[in-house]
Parts: C-alpha cells; structure tokens; sequence
C-alpha cells in the first residue's frame, strides 16, 4: 500500500463525511459477515479502496512474500502481517498451521475473526501487550509515504517481533527506512495489480531469497 503526501491530504473529511464512511463500511461488513464462516472467509474478494490508500500486491509478489517467510520461519511459526491485507489469504493457503494476525485499519477484513486486530497507525502501540514481541517475523506495509507513517508502522513492526521485520514501502523511504531500522534493500520488487506511479522497494533485516 502506498500514496503521496497528495493523497494524505485529500484525506482529511469531515466529520460528517467521516461518519458516513463508517456506517457504510459498518453495513458492508456486516453483509460480509452474515454470508462467511472461518472456513471460507479466505474466498471474500475485496476491492480496493483509494479512499484508504489501498492498492493490492499481484499475484506473484504474494508467492514470493510468502514463501520468503515459509522458509525463514516454517509452519508453525507466527506472523503479523501489518497494513498488507493482501498476504493474508496467500498464507493460509501455503499453511493451515502457520499462526497469522492481520493489523489493518479496514473493518472489512474483521471477517478474518480472531486472526484480524484493527490497526490504526496513529495509536501504534494500541493492541493487546500479550502481543508484544510474540511474533517470529512481521511484514509491514505503511499506507502512506510520509515520515510519520513509516516512524510509527515501524514502532509497531519492532515491538510485535525481536527478530525478522520485511518493509514494502515506496523507494523514496529508503534513508528513512534505514535510520529507523538496520535494513537493506532487496533485488525483489513488490509489485501491484494497478501500476503505482510510486517506485516499490523491499528491504529486511535479514538475509533471504529476496536479496
């Protein structure tokens, strides 16, 4: 997921416009919901949401994303997917015992029951402290290209895992990215089902196929 600092600004509704977005999000979900069990919420096809800067990863950034992480951390380890909605139903098909916890702002995606924590990233530190460092590897994707976005989605990234973080985030991050975090960036390239005008970059702190 990725915007300008355009975007950002084109985001600021009132509270009128902010309360009708969330009543038909609220509706929305609650279609979704009366129609879906855990078995097949995985089979909910969402769209794209610009409103929410929301631009999903193709098919084969998933697939490598993925079995990136299978490898590093096998199938019974945990995963925190972070403003990435787009992973989760690649990995829960790779894995049926692989623990995975989707933070993600959009409601929507509550129909992954106890598997979804609602994430905002201006309260990065509001989830569950049972949470805390309880992760194996955390993939995260700030919906913005601002400074304060990537600051806190990363606060967020290192207090869920001690260990391996992956950032998907736009290229012009990179210097910020590396302050923040002691990542490199990877040869791989995440790429879009709609072409961002943005250049995507990956970078870890760890070394993986992805290099």
């Amino acid at each position: 997921m990725s915007s300008s600092d355009d975007d950002l600004d084109a985001l600021q509704l009132s509270p009128e416009a902010q309360r009708a977005l969330k009543e038909f999000y609220e509706d929305q979900n609650e279609k979704l919901l009366s129609h879906c069990d855990d078995k097949d919420a995985t089979d909910v096809k969402f769209d794209e949401d610009w409103q929410l800067s929301q631009f999903w990863y193709d098919e084969k950034t998933c697939e490598q994303i993925v079995e990136c992480v299978y490898k590093m951390i096998g199938s019974n380890g945990s995963v925190a997917l972070i403003s990435c909605p787009t992973l989760y139903k690649t990995f829960k098909k790779k894995s049926s015992t692989m623990l995975i916890k989707l933070f993600e702002f959009d409601k929507r995606f509550s129909v992954y029951g106890s598997n979804y924590v609602f994430y905002d990233y201006n309260e990065p530190m509001k989830f569950d402290e049972e949470l805390l460092n309880s992760f194996d590897l955390v993939v995260v994707d700030p919906p913005f290209l601002s400074e304060e976005c990537l600051t806190k989605s990363l606060q967020t990234a290192k207090s869920l895992t001690k260990q391996h973080i992956i950032l998907c985030t736009g290229e012009i991050m990179e210097e910020l990215a590396k302050k923040l975090l002691n990542v490199h960036k990877c040869s791989f390239e995440p790429k879009h089902n709609n072409n961002l005008a943005n250049q995507f970059a990956c970078f870890t702190n760890f070394s993986s196929e992805l290099d």
